[in-house]
């Protein structure tokens, strides 16, 4: 009985330990599966939860920016302007921008001269209206002019015909035809020297577009070979060659258009005071013919 008793007793305690033995295992096995189920979820929610945008996360407008000295510089400079063309360009650019300027800077200089000049023309013939047929004879009315006057140079020119007509192998022809011929020979004289230049402006007129259009062509062959290296048309490759076209299309219009203006202004003016000097020799060939004493020693 003792023995059973025993048995027994040994028997229900080995089944009661393993029991409490197995319970002891299963606990932290389970808490720990349930700690690690708990990480993933954490580890998978929260950055879908931090991803989500709240009101008091949300970024403010960004301001206007306000122009600055700084700014204001950097969009002054233009890359593409006259002066980079100028560092950036190739002879034939270079030789195309100095033959306009020299073709504008001589365009000026002849129009201001010529306007100079004009106005000395029609300044000496308000002086011979008022001084030179105030005089006893054409000698004495001629001291009475400028030393420069073009209406000097006729009556002096005139004078010289009337006095050595006599006595010298011209005398055989008449002496209308020969006090003519001299006055005229002036009269072609200072008309030359007043259209002197015109040509120029003329030429410049004409030929500064073509100018401007050559190196139009030439910036248009830049910009096509641009294109060809680079294998795509952005606007990068192309805005330089382009605008170095454009510039000198520009150019070429700002040299001729002055030119033509001025030429036609001053062939205008040319045309009014050579009408005062035939005026003026018209009028001093009538008074050699008709006065006996129309020459007199200075």
């Amino acid at each position: 009985m003792f023995r059973m008793f025993n048995l027994q007793s040994f028997t229900a305690i080995a089944v009661l330990g393993l029991a409490l033995a197995a319970a002891g295992m299963s606990t932290p096995i389970l808490a720990q599966t349930t700690n690690n189920s708990a990480n993933a979820s954490a580890r998978t929610k929260v950055p879908a939860y931090a991803a989500l945008p709240t009101a008091a996360a949300e970024p403010m407008a960004a301001p206007v920016p306000v122009a600055t000295p700084e700014i204001s510089k950097v969009a002054a400079a233009n890359p593409y302007g006259v002066e980079a063309m100028w560092r950036t360009g190739d002879m034939v650019t270079k030789g195309t921008l100095i033959l306009l300027v020299l073709m504008s800077i001589g365009s000026w200089y002849i129009g201001v001269l010529k306007f100079i000049e004009q106005a000395k023309v029609f300044r000496h013939a308000d002086e011979a209206r008022k001084k030179f047929w105030q005089g006893k004879s054409v000698a004495e009315g001629s001291r009475s002019l400028h030393v420069d006057s073009a209406f000097r140079f006729i009556a002096d020119a005139g004078s010289d015909a009337r006095q050595h007509h006599e006595g010298t192998m011209v005398e055989h022809i008449a002496l209308n035809d020969w006090v003519a011929l001299s006055l005229q020979r002036s009269v072609d004289t200072i008309s030359n020297r007043l259209q002197g230049g015109l040509a120029f402006l003329a030429t410049v007129g004409s030929t500064a577009p073509f100018v401007g259009l050559f190196g139009t062509v030439w910036g248009i062959y830049h910009a096509l070979t641009a294109i060809g290296i680079a294998g795509q048309a952005s606007i990068d490759k192309v805005a330089g060659p382009v605008g170095e076209a454009l510039i000198m299309t520009a150019l070429g219009l700002a040299v001729a258009v002055p030119a033509v203006l001025g030429y036609n202004w001053l062939v205008r003016r040319n045309k009014v005071a050579m009408d005062r000097v035939r005026h003026f020799s018209g009028e001093l060939h009538q008074v050699l013919l008709a006065s006996n004493n129309g020459v007199h020693q200075a």
